[in-house]
C-alpha cells in the first residue's frame, strides 16, 4: 500500500463516519415533522420487510404533522401499528385511507434527553474518526520500518492525516451544534 492509497482510505473512511453520523442525527426527532423520521420503521409486506416510503406515499401536510397514503388500502392497518409499536412516541391516527401522524411538541425535559443522545452520538463519531487516524498512522509507520518511504514522506503523510481528521472532528462538531440548537428551539 502507498502513502497515496492510505491517504485516500483514510479520507474516504472519515467522509463515511461523517455521513454515518448526519444519517443517525436525522433519525432524532425534534418538535418538527419530517419524512426522514419513519425511514427506519419497516412494516411486513407480503412477508417482505420494507421501509415505509416503499409502500406509502410520506409527505408533510403541516409543520407538525406527517401525512401517509398507502399505495394499497389494506397496508393502513400495518403501517399505522407498525409506527405505534416504534420507538418514536408518536400516535398516529387514520381517517379512511390517510393516516396522518402528529408530531407531539417536546417537553424541556425531552429536549434536554435528545441534545445528550446527539452528543453522544457525535463523540461515537469522533472516536470512528479516531480510530482510522490510528490505524492510518500505524500503516505508514509500516511502511517505513519496511523501507518503503522515508521519514520525511512518512512524518508529511502523517501530518496529512492529522489535518483530515481534524477538518472531519470539526464537521463532527458543526452537524451536533446545528442538531442541538434545532433541538432547543421552541
Amino acid at each position: 500500500m502507498t502513502i497515496g492509497e492510505i491517504r485516500k482510505q483514510a479520507t474516504d473512511k472519515m467522509a463515511k463516519s461523517v455521513e454515518t453520523l448526519k444519517h443517525d442525527l436525522a433519525k432524532v426527532r425534534t418538535g418538527r415533522a419530517h419524512p426522514g423520521i419513519l425511514d427506519s420503521i419497516r412494516v411486513d409486506y407480503y412477508g417482505t420487510e420494507m421501509p415505509i416510503n416503499q409502500v406509502a406515499n410520506v409527505t408533510l401536510s403541516d409543520a407538525r404533522t406527517i401525512s401517509i397514503q398507502p399505495f394499497e388500502k389494506k397496508m393502513a392497518q400495518v403501517i399505522e401499528k407498525a409506527i405505534r409499536d416504534s420507538d418514536l412516541g408518536v400516535n398516529p391516527a387514520s381517517s379512511g385511507d390517510v393516516i396522518r401522524v402528529p408530531m407531539p411538541a417536546l417537553t424541556e425535559e425531552r429536549r434536554k434527553e435528545l441534545t445528550k443522545i446527539v452528543k453522544h452520538e457525535g463523540e461515537n463519531a469522533k472516536v470512528a474518526v479516531r480510530n482510522i487516524r490510528r490505524d492510518a498512522i500505524q500503516h505508514l509507520k509500516n511502511l517505513l520500518k519496511e523501507g518503503e518511504v522515508s521519514e520525511d514522506e512518512e512524518k508529511r503523510a502523517q501530518d496529512d492525516v492529522q489535518k483530515l481528521t481534524d477538518k472531519s472532528i470539526v464537521d463532527i462538531d458543526k452537524l451536533v451544534a446545528e442538531k442541538e440548537k434545532d433541538l432547543m428551539a421552541v
